[in-house]
């Protein structure tokens, strides 16, 4: 669930939800679409900057979940909302139908990484 007291941050040019900004203390920390921290403390300007250089690309890249078993699976993005975060199995560099998909809570686990293997191997 999303926190009370975050603040919306949305593109200036089409208004699309970037991520939000929360108060801590008498600074501030901007958080994306995943209720994950993209910097530390510090001000107003600097949170809003930040999330607009991150933008939302990010979102479409590569991703890997860590399952129950322990093993890893390349994911991609279905559905990114302050409710759920929703994963489908990218296999050979696509997404098929029938795939699995996972949901997890918002904000997005640990288990959730950005993959970091070769992204032009496109194994199971």
């Amino acid at each position: 669930m999303l926190p009370a007291d975050w603040i919306e941050h949305r593109r200036a040019d089409d208004r699309e939800l970037l991520g939000w900004i929360r108060p801590a203390g008498e600074e501030f920390v901007a958080v994306d679409r995943l209720g994950r921290d993209v910097t530390g403390t510090g001000d107003w300007l600097a949170a809003e900057a930040a999330l607009d250089e991150r933008g939302l690309r990010w979102l479409a890249e590569r991703w890997s979940l860590t399952l129950d078993d322990g093993t890893e699976q390349r994911v991609r993005f279905a559905e990114v909302s302050p409710e759920q975060v929703v994963v489908v199995a990218e296999q050979w560099g696509a997404v098929l139908p029938g795939a699995p998909t996972w949901t997890l809570p918002f904000p997005a686990p640990d288990t959730l990484r950005p993959f970091e293997g070769d992204a032009h191997v496109y194994d199971a």
